[in-house]
C-alpha cells in the first residue's frame, strides 16, 4: 500500500530518464544498499517449489529491489518468466513476477543520485532495469551497484523474450502434460452443426477425414473448398457460406476479395433466416472494379424471404473503418463496396482506428495508469506528485490534466466504438432479421471484434463457458486472426518451411531440420511482427467485461475468469494461441505438442465447483435468454477495475471485493443449505424412527390388552371352577406352579394321596403362550364326616331336603350331584371338570 511506504523528496519522474544515462539529484533513501542485507547463498533450483512443470532456472540476481513496492528480494529468469521471490518471506511477489510472452520490452536505466551531504559533491548513479508489461503494468527492478547482475539479467531476457524460433517456446518445452487439447476442427463443427439445427450430430476425426461433415438446411451449408487451405490460408478448413451458391463460384469470388477472405457466414438465425457474415475488403481500386460473382455471393446472403409477402431480407455491409480510411485504401487496389452494385443494401462506416492507433493508445493508457497509480514504477505514490498533495491539496489545474491524460489516451473512447458498432450490428439482426456483411481491411481484427462481439449479445449460449470458448475459437481462431503478430511471437512463414515440414511429416521437434532452417525467416521478420503488435484482443475482452458490467445476470461467467483467461492468452503458456491461422498451427502439431487452455481453465472450476471465482453467481438463464441490444447511452465504457488497476492502484481493483463478499456469503449460504438438507433427512429418520416405535408400542398395547383380557378370563374360569369344585365339596388352591395337582385326603383311611393331574392346554393358554400353568388342589373330606368346619358343608346340611336321616351326605350318589346345588346358589361347571380331567375315578374309595 502506498500509505505503508516511506515518502520520497523527490519522484523519478521528474527526472529526464534517457535510455541508458539519466542525470538527476534527489534521495532514494530506500535504495541505499547499507540498509539491504542480499541474500547471497544460492538457490536449489531442484528444491525451488514454486517453479512449473519443465521450468528451469537461467539466471538469478541477488539483493535486488522491486521500486514499486521498496521490497529487495532474489530475482530469477527462467524459461517461462521473470520470477521475483521476496528476501523477508521467500513467497513470490506477483508485481515482480511476470511471463516473459507478457513483456512488451525492456530498458536498461542508469539514475543519477546527487548525494544530500554538505561536505561532499560527490553524486552516485542507480542501476535499473524497467520491464514494461502487456497487462497494465510498468515494473522497475534497482540492481546492487559494481556488479554484473543486471547485464546477465538484460541478456537473459533478450534471449528469451523474442525467440527466434516457436519451438523455443516454454509451451513446447512443457508439452501437453495433463491439459491436452481435443482437436478445435472437431468443436468448430460441432458449432457450424449447431448453427443449422442440427446440434444433435456429433462431429468426429474420422468426419473430418472421410468428408462427410458438408452438411446443409434450408439456406446453408458447410463447404470443404478449403479443406486443403488452397481457397485462403487465413480461413479454417470447413465453411458455411450459402446454399445455393457453388464452390466455383466461391472460387471465382475469392478473387475479388483481399487475401482471398470470401464472404462467409458467422452467425445465423434458423426461425428467422437473419444473418451475420464476414469477409475481407473488396479490391474495386480506384477503377471501382466489380465482380459478378462476388455479387451474387453477397446477395445469396438475403436471398430467403423475410415474411410471407415475400419482402426482400435488407443487406447491410459495414465497414469497421472509417470513410476516409476506406478511400486511401482504393488507391492502392482495395476500397469498398458501392451500394449500387449490391441489391437493396445500404454501407455504413464504423470509423474504427487500425491497430497502430490501437497500440499507441493502450501505451499512453498504460502511463496514465503508473503515473497516477498507488504503486507507481517509481516508487512514489501519485500524492505526492510534483512535490505536493496534487489530489488533496486542492490543485484543481493538476486534478484537471490527469483527468485529461485518460481522455486523452483515447482507449475508453476506442472501446466504446467497438461497443457501438457491436450493438448496432446486433439491434440489425435482431430487430429487422437483416442480412450484415462485417468487413475492414484484412478481415481479421477489427472485423473479428465487431462480429463476435455482436455474435456475443445475440446469442444466449455465447455467454456460457462452452459458448465463450466456441465463440473465441471459430470467430478468433478458425479465421485467422494473427495472434502471433499482435501479441509479438513468432511464427511460420514462408513457402520453404511449409514445403519442408510437409517433406517430414513424423520425427521430433528437436532433430527436425525444419526448426532450424526456419531461424532466419523468424529473425528478417522480427521488427516487422514488433510493428504489428497491438493489444486488439485484449481491447475485445475489455468490451466484454464492459458488457459483463452492464448485464451482470446473461453471463454465466465472472469478471475474474475474463482476467485469467487473459493473462492465459498473453502468457503464451499453452498452445491455443499461437500462430496466425489454423493452418500454421496445424503444421506446427501444436494440438499435439502444447498444453490447452481451456482444459486448464475447466480444471481450476473443477476444484471448487459453482462456488469458484471463474461463475457469476448472478447469472439466471431466464433473465436474459434472448439477445443484449443496450442503448447507446449506456455504453459509456468505464475502467476495468480488476485488470487495470490491479497492478498501479491494487487496493482500488478489489472493486469485485463486493463480487467475492457476495461469493463468500453464497459459499456459507450453500453449506447452511446443505447442512439443512442433512438436518432434514435426519429429522425424517427420526419420524420413521418414531412410527415405528408407534407402530410397535401399538402392538404392545393390543398384545398387553389381549394379556389383560384372558387374565380377567383365566380369573372368571377359575373363580368358577373353585366354585363348581366347591360345590363338590372339595377344597381347591389354584397355585402358579408348573404342575396342576389335586390333594385328596381321607379321613376314614387316614391317608393323605396326592393325585397329579395331567396338564391339558386349556382354551386359554392356546391363545396366549405367556400365561402362567394353574396347579389345583383338592381335598375330598369323607361321607360320614360331618364337614363341620366347611360353611359351604354346614348350609348344605341344612338346607339339603335329600338328606337321610342318621346318615351324612351321600354326594356324589345323591340326586343333588345330578339337579345341581341349587339350594346353595352354586352350579357345578361340568365342562370345566372335564377340561381338568377329573374323573370319578379320583374320588373312589379303595
Amino acid at each position: 500500500m502506498a500509505a505503508s511506504r516511506p515518502s520520497r523528496s523527490v519522484s523519478a519522474r521528474d527526472i529526464s530518464i534517457g535510455c541508458e544515462r539519466l542525470d538527476g539529484a534527489g534521495s532514494w533513501d530506500t535504495l541505499e544498499w547499507t540498509k539491504i542485507e542480499p541474500v547471497t547463498r544460492s538457490v536449489s533450483h531442484a528444491n525451488f517449489e514454486f517453479l512449473l512443470e519443465a521450468e528451469r532456472v537461467l539466471d538469478e540476481g541477488h539483493g535486488v529491489v522491486l521500486v514499486n513496492t521498496d521490497e529487495a528480494g532474489t530475482l530469477f529468469v527462467t524459461n517461462f518468466r521473470l520470477l521475483f521471490l521476496s528476501d523477508g518471506t521467500r513467497n513470490i511477489v506477483p508485481l515482480g513476477t511476470i511471463p516473459l510472452a507478457t513483456i512488451e520490452k525492456f530498458n536498461k536505466m542508469v539514475v543519477k543520485i546527487q548525494s544530500t551531504s554538505r561536505n561532499t559533491n560527490k553524486s552516485s548513479s542507480r542501476r535499473l532495469l524497467q520491464i514494461i508489461g502487456k497487462d497494465m503494468r510498468i515494473i522497475v527492478f534497482c540492481f546492487r551497484p559494481r556488479t554484473k547482475q543486471r547485464r546477465a539479467i538484460f541478456d537473459a531476457l533478450s534471449r528469451c523474450t523474442k525467440p527466434e524460433r516457436i519451438w523455443d517456446l516454454y509451451a513446447f518445452t512443457c508439452g501437453p502434460s495433463k491439459f491436452c487439447n481435443l482437436s478445435p476442427k472437431v468443436r468448430l463443427l460441432n458449432e457450424y452443426f449447431r448453427l443449422l439445427g442440427k446440434g444433435f450430430h456429433h462431429a468426429s476425426m474420422r468426419m473430418i477425414e472421410d468428408g462427410s461433415f458438408t452438411m446443409s438446411n434450408d439456406s446453408w451449408r458447410i463447404s470443404d473448398i478449403n479443406f486443403n487451405y488452397s481457397l485462403c490460408q487465413s480461413y479454417p478448413f470447413a465453411l458455411l457460406v450459402p446454399k445455393n451458391v457453388s464452390d466455383d463460384e466461391i472460387i471465382q469470388a475469392s478473387n475479388f476479395r483481399a487475401r482471398s477472405r470470401v464472404p462467409a457466414v458467422s452467425w445465423c438465425n434458423p426461425e428467422t433466416g437473419a444473418v451475420l457474415a464476414r469477409s475481407s475488403q473488396p479490391l474495386v481500386g480506384i477503377m471501382n472494379t466489380r465482380s459478378t460473382a462476388d455479387e451474387k455471393l453477397v446477395a445469396a446472403l438475403c436471398a430467403q424471404l423475410i415474411d410471407e409477402k415475400d419482402s426482400r431480407r435488407k443487406l447491410y455491409i459495414a465497414d469497421a473503418r472509417p470513410r476516409k480510411n476506406a478511400l486511401a485504401n482504393g488507391a492502392m487496389g482495395g476500397g469498398s463496396e458501392s451500394s449500387s452494385n449490391y441489391f437493396q443494401s445500404e454501407i455504413v462506416f464504423f470509423g474504427i482506428d487500425n491497430i497502430h492507433a490501437m497500440r499507441e493508445s493502450f501505451a499512453r493508457f498504460r502511463d496514465y495508469l503508473d503515473t497516477h497509480g498507488a504503486a507507481s514504477s517509481d516508487g512514489m505514490s501519485s500524492f505526492l506528485r510534483h512535490g505536493g498533495w496534487t489530489w488533496g491539496g486542492g490543485n484543481l489545474s493538476s486534478m484537471s490534466a490527469s483527468v485529461s491524460t485518460l481522455g486523452d489516451s483515447g482507449w475508453l473512447i476506442h472501446v466504446q466504438s467497438v461497443l457501438a458498432g457491436s450493438a448496432w450490428i446486433a439491434a440489425r439482426v435482431a430487430l429487422e432479421s437483416a442480412a450484415v456483411l462485417v468487413h475492414c481491411s484484412d478481415g481479421w481484427d477489427r472485423t473479428s471484434q465487431l462480429v463476435s462481439l455482436a455474435n456475443l449479445m445475440l446469442d444466449p449460449y455465447y455467454r456460457t463457458f462452452t459458448g465463450f470458448q466456441a465463440l473465441v475459437e471459430k470467430d478468433w481462431l478458425a479465421f485467422g486472426h494473427p495472434f502471433s503478430d499482435r501479441v509479438g511471437m513468432p511464427s511460420i512463414s514462408g513457402s520453404s518451411f511449409e514445403l519442408s515440414r510437409n517433406a517430414s511429416s513424423t520425427g521430433s521437434f528437436s532433430s527436425s531440420p525444419l526448426r532450424q532452417s526456419s531461424g532466419s525467416s523468424q529473425a528478417s521478420n522480427s521488427s516487422h511482427a514488433q510493428n504489428n503488435y497491438s493489444p486488439i484482443f485484449l481491447q475485445w475482452v475489455d468490451c466484454v467485461s464492459q458488457l459483463l458490467r452492464i448485464y451482470p445476470f446473461a453471463f454465466e461467467f465472472s469478471s475474474n475468469f475474463l482476467v485469467d483467461f487473459l493473462d492465459c492468452v498473453l502468457s503464451c503458456r499453452f498452445g491455443n494461441f499461437l500462430c496466425n491461422s489454423e493452418k500454421e498451427r496445424q503444421i506446427c502439431g501444436v494440438d499435439e505438442s502444447c498444453g490447452c487452455l481451456w482444459a486448464y481453465l475447466a480444471d481450476m472450476r473443477s476444484s471448487e465447483g459453482r462456488s469458484h471465482a471463474h461463475y457469476n453467481l448472478f447469472y439466471d438463464t431466464l433473465k436474459h435468454n434472448g439477445p443484449l441490444l443496450p442503448p447507446a447511452a449506456a455504453l459509456a465504457p468505464t475502467l476495468w477495475p480488476q485488470f487495470h488497476l490491479r497492478w498501479a492502484c491494487p487496493f482500488e481493483s478489489q472493486a469485485g471485493e463486493l463480487e467475492a463478499e457476495c461469493r463468500n456469503m453464497a459459499i456459507k449460504f450453500s453449506e447452511l443449505q446443505k447442512a439443512k438438507e442433512v438436518a432434514e433427512m435426519k429429522a425424517k429418520e427420526y419420524l420413521a424412527a418414531m412410527e415405528i416405535l408407534n407402530v410397535d408400542l401399538q402392538n404392545e398395547k393390543q398384545v398387553s390388552s389381549s394379556a389383560i383380557n384372558l387374565a380377567k378370563r383365566a380369573s372368571k374360569e377359575n373363580a368358577a371352577i373353585q366354585r363348581a369344585v366347591q360345590s363338590l365339596g372339595c377344597r381347591v388352591n389354584f397355585t402358579n406352579s408348573s404342575d396342576s395337582t389335586v390333594d385328596v385326603e381321607s379321613s376314614l383311611m387316614e391317608t393323605s394321596q396326592r393325585f397329579s393331574l395331567p396338564r391339558r392346554e386349556s382354551e386359554y393358554t392356546m391363545e396366549h403362550n405367556d400365561r402362567s400353568d394353574l396347579s389345583v388342589s383338592i381335598t375330598v373330606v369323607a361321607d360320614d364326616v360331618v364337614p363341620s368346619s366347611s360353611p359351604l358343608g354346614q348350609v348344605c346340611e341344612t338346607l339339603c331336603p335329600l338328606r337321610t336321616q342318621g346318615r351324612g351326605c351321600q354326594w356324589p350318589d345323591a340326586a343333588c350331584a345330578q339337579l345341581g346345588s341349587q339350594f346353595v346358589g352354586l352350579k357345578a361347571n361340568f365342562d370345566a371338570f372335564d377340561r381338568l380331567s377329573i374323573y370319578d375315578r379320583y374320588f373312589k374309595s379303595e
